[in-house]
């Protein structure tokens, strides 16, 4: 498998300005832990907070009324997924339609496209294997992740911001784009079947491995809200236990983290957009897996010290 070695074009420069941004972010936050006077005073470091916590990590935040007008439920995720589904399905079909019909893009995403990569449609070379199994797999990743938010969850009152309502819509968008631009920046090697190599099967292994540590953990979440007979008994936020929570406090970040590089995998390891992809999730998981692994230091004396925030052993 052969990929093209590039120099950074739009779609690359952008995953690296989220990466860099959240990594920023996340070296914000714990460094304002040694600055207990500005946590205290500081206006703007309300503010910071307010955008970067949702849900559980935000409900003791002490924030003036004006910026709870931003507020919206955050059991309004499963309208990420929904976007996610109906939007990637639609590029996966676009996608076979191109590989098995030869019938070309139309014209607005071969321009989105080509604005993205800087490669021309016309010197892109496809389809590759590597861009229908990733395709493939993200529309099967939004679509249980969707199902999951409807009938696994058990959300609360908590709320996010509607920037961050309104990023992650987006964010879904632009994922599927990226998929299709490692598509378009890529040089063909034969039929589909011809392109299979060791590395698809590795990261197929690694994407369903990860999805079924992350199903199980959302699984865990969700009884520790619901009685035996499956019927919600609380909506408030108890102490994770058991499995997968015995090492990590947000096995379900890592494993969103695991998805990701599973992708990678497929790309053939040498994409480096997809890397950046990777870079941008380690660094958002991180963010978001430290603020859960705090709120539980913080709100159970008993809380184990051995556990990490995402990242066994390490983050």
């Amino acid at each position: 498998m052969t990929r093209i070695s590039v120099g950074l074009n739009l779609i690359d420069c952008l995953w690296s300005v989220l990466a860099l941004c959240f990594l920023v972010a996340f070296c914000a936050h714990k460094t304002s832990a040694y600055l207990p006077k500005l946590r205290e005073t500081s206006g703007l470091f309300t503010f910071f907070q307010d955008l970067i916590r949702y849900g559980k990590t935000k409900q003791n935040l002490n924030r003036c009324e004006w910026l709870r007008v931003f507020d919206v439920p955050k059991r309004w995720f499963w309208h990420f997924y929904f976007v996610s589904v109906c939007w990637n399905v639609f590029l996966l079909v676009l996608l076979l339609n191109s590989t098995y019909q030869q019938q070309p893009y139309p014209s607005w995403l071969t321009w989105i496209l080509e604005i993205l990569t800087g490669v021309p449609s016309n010197a892109s070379k496809g389809p590759q294997l590597s861009t229908v199994l990733v395709q493939l797999l993200f529309c099967v990743h939004s679509l249980r992740r969707l199902l999951e938010c409807l009938f696994v969850s058990v959300f609360s009152d908590g709320v996010l911001h509607l920037v961050q309502y309104v990023f992650g819509l987006g964010y879904y968008i632009v994922l599927g784009l990226t998929v299709l631009c490692s598509d378009h920046t890529a040089k063909g090697t034969g039929t589909l079947l011809s392109q299979l190599d060791w590395i698809h099967v590795a990261g197929i292994l690694l994407f369903v491995g990860a999805s079924l540590l992350q199903h199980h953990s959302m699984v865990l979440l969700a009884r520790l809200r619901t009685g035996k007979s499956g019927r919600v008994e609380t909506l408030a936020h108890r102490m994770p236990k058991g499995s997968c929570f015995k090492l990590v406090s947000c096995p379900h970040y890592f494993a969103e983290l695991l998805i990701y590089i599973s992708f990678s995998l497929v790309f053939g390891g040498l994409s480096l957009t997809w890397w950046l992809v990777v870079l941008y999730v380690l660094f958002n998981q991180a963010l978001a897996g430290q603020l859960s692994h705090e709120l539980y230091i913080s709100k159970y004396n008993s809380y184990p010290k051995h556990r990490r925030a995402f990242i066994p052993f390490l983050l």
